[in-house]
């Protein structure tokens, strides 16, 4: 009987351990034993390694789909932030962060803890102005929020820089594009200025929801742009801009030259494929040519940059039509030679500048922007 005993025991340990596999077929592994006597019983085996299916978290998920080191999965916090994570790289800017919209709420950013975005910390907002970092390849921002009041009283008047080439020599360049090159220390002390007094750098995409009246812009912001990228800008500048880390656009004529970018924090764009020359009546191919022959020029442009966004007219030159042809080409804005400073409601195919001329230190620059 006692042997008995011991096998009827055995059953009902085997048929457990049967239904435990059964129930949690999951499971990292099932041993069984056997339901002989104690004397000729074997050590428990493994039947089955069956690694339990770890669910990850949709950041997790693009981490691993992604298989790289650099990757990195933004994550989204607070009142109409997205649900889902974003890709970004490590060695890089942030690029297109999302900008929600919420009726009777105007946007204010992205911050990296709940108490800066609560408080609309500028100094701690992040953009695309900001390289990439986070922590075992994730990171959470927070959404801010402000009101159309608040927006509209801030008052943000944003200025464009409009650089073109540049000097070495103090005493500027002759001959009758004296005007255009900006000498290289005066654009340091400048960049400086930008770089340690708190200015905010603005992308495109937040310059437009800004105009939108989407997004809320503090007043200390500034845009920084180099037209017909010279080889100045290559060799003297971007240095200037690597060093202070200052996100800026160049505006390339891409029949000329479509260098790669020369830092991550120099963004390239249109200042159309082939326009940057005089037509018939002796002003600029773009108040020549017609909106469907503007618009086949700057697809040119756009998919030898890759980006259709904002352009710079040739000359400053512009008319209804070359508006037209801009807009059929996908572009959404357009940058003048026109003086002024882009605020809410500002024609986003005629986007004013602050042109810098020889001549313009430090005091002068800081006289226009603050």
């Amino acid at each position: 009987m006692a042997s008995g005993g011991k096998r009827r025991r055995g059953g009902i340990i085997a048929a457990i351990a049967i239904a435990v596999v059964l129930v949690g077929g999951g499971a990292v592994g099932a041993y069984v034993w056997m339901t002989r006597a104690p004397e000729a019983a074997a050590p428990p085996r493994v039947i089955g390694v069956d690694a339990f299916e770890r669910q990850l978290t949709p950041a997790q998920q693009l981490i691993a789909d992604a298989d790289n080191p650099l990757a990195c999965a933004v994550s989204f916090a607070g009142d109409g932030a997205p649900t889902d994570p974003q890709l970004q790289w490590q060695n890089g800017l942030y690029v297109a962060l999302p900008i929600p919209s919420a009726d009777g709420r105007v946007f204010a950013g992205w911050y990296p803890t709940e108490a800066d975005a609560a408080a609309l910390t500028i100094d701690a907002r992040v953009n695309g102005s900001d390289r990439v970092t986070c922590a075992d390849q994730q990171m959470q921002l927070y959404a801010g929020w402000t009101t159309p009041e608040a927006n509209l009283a801030e008052n943000a008047q944003i200025p464009i820089l409009m650089y073109h080439q540049f000097t070495v020599n103090p005493d500027g360049e002759q001959g009758w594009l004296r005007g255009n090159y900006a000498y290289i220390g005066d654009f340091e002390a400048q960049m400086q200025h930008i770089a340690t007094t708190g200015f905010y750098l603005p992308t495109w995409d937040e310059l437009s929801a800004f105009i939108d009246g989407r997004l809320y812009l503090p007043a200390h912001s500034v845009i920084i742009t180099d037209d017909d990228a010279d080889q100045t800008w290559f060799d003297l500048a971007v240095p200037v801009i690597d060093e202070y880390q200052l996100l800026s656009t160049s505006f390339m004529v891409t029949a000329y030259r479509s260098d790669p970018p020369p830092s991550i924090y120099v963004l390239r764009r249109s200042h159309t494929h082939d326009m940057h020359q005089a037509g018939e009546n002796g002003k600029g191919r773009m108040v020549n040519w017609t909106a469907e022959q503007i618009a086949a020029d700057l697809t040119t442009s756009g998919d030898v940059l890759g980006v259709r966004e904002v352009i710079a007219y040739p000359f400053g030159h512009y008319d209804d039509t070359a508006k037209q042809g801009v807009a059929m080409a996908g572009y959404e804005m357009a940058r003048t030679i026109e003086p002024g400073y882009v605020t809410i409601g500002t024609d986003k195919l005629a986007l004013p500048v602050v042109r810098i001329d020889y001549g313009m230190g430090l005091d002068a620059l800081i006289k226009k922007i603050g």
